[in-house]
């Protein structure tokens, strides 16, 4: 099982009525949304997440049975449900407004960590959960804990609208890369934290203090990894978008995904994958997120779907 570890809400969607504003809610948060993408796309998954005891946490925890995501390491808590409310600019691109100090995704504590013999290969972190307490500092002793032992992958996801600390947001993200085997970042959140800083010395940064690989997506533009087999770009596929919500975490399970694909569980074998392999998986990680581009909402899509979509647009 791959684990993805931090935050699960209810993303609200704001439609304007004749008598004001209605709430479209689907279930969202970044590494919730991974666990979600990774098991619609074939890979068995798991999260780990705080989650309430209250309505909305029942919810979201019937929400993640229906999606087949594993959910023997959620630990409910007596908290409130975090909620974000998403509204779309012009773009299509999201503007969140987080609603969750004292929230439920917050409370994972040490001894809500799994067990180090448990049976999964793989874990992801990242957005707020990387800073938020105590389940950052809670995250961050997982990962140096199980480096070297499982598959560490990290996305920043940066979300400045829920700890406004830019400085804190850099030391923790370094404090994460040196322990990862695979960093993915969007230029946008490198350019908002690291700004005039290329995304290749961005990159050799990380890669010197540990991380084996980063890849670095430009949205339209496509995305690029660097790696021991050298520098990999693949653009992207035009599409007519809806918006981005979830396009990023879409990536980021596709990217995960593909690994498995690849035979890659592992640091070794991550640094051994060639170019090539490199860029099919990539690839496929971009295919996935433009196919969520076309749709509304975090809604991420299956395996054939991504096949069907690639075939379409080679």
């Amino acid at each position: 099982m791959f684990l993805s570890c931090g935050e699960a809400l209810w993303d609200l969607f704001a439609v304007e009525t004749a008598g004001g504003l209605s709430f479209d809610a689907r279930i969202g948060g970044s590494p919730c949304n991974v666990a979600v993408g990774l098991a619609r796309l074939g890979v068995a998954s798991g999260l780990l997440a705080g989650i309430s005891n209250d309505m909305m946490g029942t919810r979201l925890m019937h929400a993640l049975h229906a999606e087949g995501v594993d959910t023997r390491h959620v630990r409910r808590k007596q908290a409130p449900s975090t909620l974000s409310l998403v509204d779309l600019g012009p773009d299509g691109g999201p503007a969140y407004a987080f609603y969750g100090a004292g929230g439920a995704d917050r409370a994972i504590a040490p001894a809500d960590l799994p067990a180090p013999d448990a049976p999964i290969w793989g874990l992801h972190a990242g957005s707020y959960s990387l800073l938020a307490e105590p389940i950052g500092t809670s995250l961050l002793q997982l990962f140096a804990r199980d480096r070297g032992r499982r598959l560490l992958t990290l996305d920043p996801n940066v979300r400045l609208g829920v700890i406004p600390d830019p400085d804190a947001w850099r030391a923790r993200i370094d404090a994460f890369a040196a322990l990862a085997d695979l960093v993915k970042i969007s230029a946008e959140d490198a350019g908002l934290l690291w700004p005039g800083v290329a995304p290749a010395e961005l990159a050799a940064r990380w890669r010197a203090a540990g991380a084996e690989v980063v890849v670095v997506t430009h949205g339209a533009e496509g995305a690029e990894a660097f790696a021991p087999a050298g520098h990999v770009f693949v653009p992207a596929r035009r599409v007519d978008a809806v918006d981005a919500v979830g396009a990023g975490d879409s990536f980021q399970a596709a990217l995960i995904a593909g690994l498995d694909g690849a035979g890659v569980r592992g640091r070794a074998a991550l640094g051994a994958l060639d170019a090539g392999a490199l860029a099919r998986v990539v690839d496929f990680a971009a295919a996935a997120a433009a196919l969520t581009c076309t749709r509304r909402g975090a809604d991420l899509p299956r395996r054939a779907e991504v096949a069907a979509f690639m075939n379409e647009h080679r």
